[in-house]
This record gives structure tokens, C-alpha cells and sequence, in this order.
């Protein structure tokens, strides 16, 4: 998801460094925490891309972070930027808490005092534990060695980890229900964003497939009924993908504080999803019996589609919070709603 103010040497740079992992990596697919890779992002100022300066951070924001998790996306990386720098150390300092080098995320305990498929906790060295604490929200930098942890995978097998804790154990630093809410609406966006990184490149796959493979004499692309597939894949592909541009762009311009921001996000995240569904058969269609292979690639963009779109809240959830919001807004002001 390229945006205009991202510098196209920025764009460059990060491409090169996630080409380079991937051709250099001959091993299993499967993701694995590179340390390796983190330390080389980190000495490009890349793990903590939008933190501010005077914390360590590069200073940049949410459209430069965007770019670099397509570019992972792209290069089939997986690693927690995502988690690390625009979810947990970020909270730290939107609350005031000291910032170091260490790898993290972030996880919202329920009542019991335990959250589930938190990403990448069995790989991290720090948690960020957020935690309701009668009206108001509790938050801890917390060492792995402070909860307890049961791995976990997602359907592409990022770690998705169980975590435990007292949060009386913790101590904790207020932080209000609005941080949270943005915590909430942070995380939903970033993976919209990821779902349209592999959304397109899926589409790009498809369209390299069907120009290059011929059948009865003839490319692919002639086909009408093949034509009518590449079609619904790029339409629904540009569909989610403008929604969750337009929900960073009301993000970044209101600094997270657009009225109707968390209607976009919504919005973002039902599109995604459901272009998840046609993009993912159409694309395996195109490709035949190829496509399912575990040497081509396609199956890294369509199953992390697929798993990232179940993620901070399933399809079901969106859709429901995007009708009710809906509903609740009327005929009268549900073209504000809209257009705001």
C-alpha cells in the first residue's frame, strides 16, 4: 500500500533488505523469529519506524509503516514490526512508560486475567499487558518471565500464544479507555493492511499466470470465463484496499481522532474480509492444481489472507459492528456516517 508522502528510496530500501532475506533463505517457510533480520532492521532505524526520536525511534509514521509491512508482506517475511512498533511501543509512549530495544507486543487481558492468540508472545522478550481495572484500564511493561505462556499458531503458523497472568503481580500505570480504544482500532487497521498486501499479490500472481500459461493454443487471458475471475479478484481487491485507505487516511489526518473513524475501520475490515473470500477461490481457480503447491507461492498470500482476516475481531464481528453502527445512525445521519 503505497501512499504519496513515502519516500520511493524508503520504498526501495525496504524492499532490497526483504529480498535479500528471502533469496538468501532456503529453508522451510514456515515463520521463525530471524533474529538476524531484526538486527539488520534495527540498524536501519525500521523496528521502531514511527516511535519518536528522543525514545530511539526513526520519527516517521503510520504511511511509512504501512509500506514496510506490504514490503514484508510481499517478500513473504514474517516478523512482528507490526506488533512492536505501532501496538505496543507506541502504548508505552502514548502512556508515558520508558522505551528500550527490546522485541514486544501487546495483549488486552480479559476479567480472568488471560489472553488468547496474542502474536508472537512466545518469541518476544517483553509483553505490553493491558488490563481492565474497575473503570479505568491498567497497563505493564512486563518480562516473558513475568506471565505464563502456551504456544499457539495461526493457520500459516505465526505464533498465536495464550497468555497468563495476576495482573496484582504487575503493578501497572493508568491509561485511559480512549488509548485502548485506539489500541483496539490500531490493530484492526494494521491488519486490513496486510490482508491488502496479499490481496494484490495474489492479483499479481494471477495476472502473470494467465498471460504467460497457454491452453488450446491460446493464453489463458483470452478465456472469458478466466477473464471474468482476474476481473472479480482485482475488483474486490481495489474495493479493500480503498477502504482501508480511506480509514489511514481519516486516521492519520484526525491523529486518531476522527468522529466516525471507528466506522471506517469497520468499514476497512469487512471489505477486506470479504475480499478475502473471492480473491482467495478466484486466484486458486486461475492458478489450477499449480496454485496448491507448496512451490509456488501463491499460498502465502492467499492462506495469510485468509488468517489475518480472522484476527482483532472476525468478519462477522465487523460486519455486525458496521450494521449496528449503521442502524444506530438513522436515515438522517447515515450519509454523514458515510462521508464524513
Amino acid at each position: 500500500m503505497t501512499a504519496p508522502q513515502v519516500d520511493p528510496a524508503l520504498t526501495e530500501m525496504m524492499d532490497a533488505v526483504f529480498a535479500e532475506k528471502r533469496n538468501s533463505d532456503t529453508h522451510s517457510r514456515v515463520p521463525v523469529f530471524d533474529a538476524d533480520l531484526w538486527h539488520q532492521l534495527d540498524e536501519l532505524g525500521l523496528v521502531r519506524l514511527t516511535g519518536a526520536e528522543q525514545s530511539g525511534g526513526s520519527g516517521a509514521g503510520w504511511y511509512e509503516a504501512a509500506e514496510l509491512l506490504t514490503a514484508a508482506v510481499r517478500h513473504g517475511v514474517r516478523i512482528p514490526l507490526a506488533e512492536n512498533d505501532l501496538l505496543a511501543c507506541w502504548l508505552l509512549e502514548a502512556a508515558g512508560m520508558p522505551v528500550d530495544a527490546a522485541t514486544r507486543t501487546v495483549c488486552l487481558l480479559d476479567e480472568g486475567g488471560q489472553a488468547s492468540a496474542v502474536p508472537w508472545a512466545s518469541v518476544v522478550e517483553r509483553i505490553v499487558v493491558v488490563w481492565p481495572d474497575a473503570d479505568q484500564y491498567l497497563a505493564a511493561d512486563a518480562g516473558v518471565s513475568d506471565v505464563t505462556i502456551t504456544p499457539g499458531t495461526n493457520m500459516i503458523g505465526e505464533p498465536r500464544d495464550t497468555v497468563v497472568v495476576d495482573p496484582n503481580s504487575l503493578g501497572g500505570v493508568q491509561v485511559t479507555a480512549e488509548l485502548v480504544g485506539q489500541l483496539r482500532l490500531k490493530s484492526a487497521l494494521v491488519r486490513s493492511i496486510q490482508v491488502c498486501a496479499a490481496l494484490d499479490e495474489a492479483l499479481a500472481s494471477s495476472i502473470d499466470h494467465v498471460t504467460s500459461r497457454q491452453q488450446f493454443g491460446r493464453p489463458l487471458s483470452k478465456f472469458q470465463a478466466v477473464q471474468h475471475l482476474v476481473s472479480d479478484i482485482a475488483a474486490e481487491a481495489a474495493l479493500a484496499r480503498s477502504a482501508t485507505e480511506a480509514a489511514l487516511s481519516a486516521a492519520v489526518d484526525s491523529n486518531w481522532s476522527a468522529p466516525h473513524l471507528d466506522f471506517l475501520v469497520a468499514a476497512a475490515r469487512s471489505c477486506t474480509g470479504h475480499a478475502a473470500s473471492v480473491v482467495v477461490r478466484n486466484a486458486h481457480q486461475v492458478h489450477g492444481a499449480m496454485g496448491t503447491t507448496s512451490e509456488h507461492r501463491l499460498h502465502e498470500f492467499t492462506r495469510a489472507a485468509l488468517a489475518w482476516r480472522s484476527e482483532f475481531g472476525s468478519v462477522r464481528y465487523w460486519d455486525d459492528r458496521l450494521t449496528d453502527m449503521a442502524l444506530h445512525a438513522g436515515g438522517d445521519r447515515l450519509w454523514s456516517l458515510i462521508n464524513p
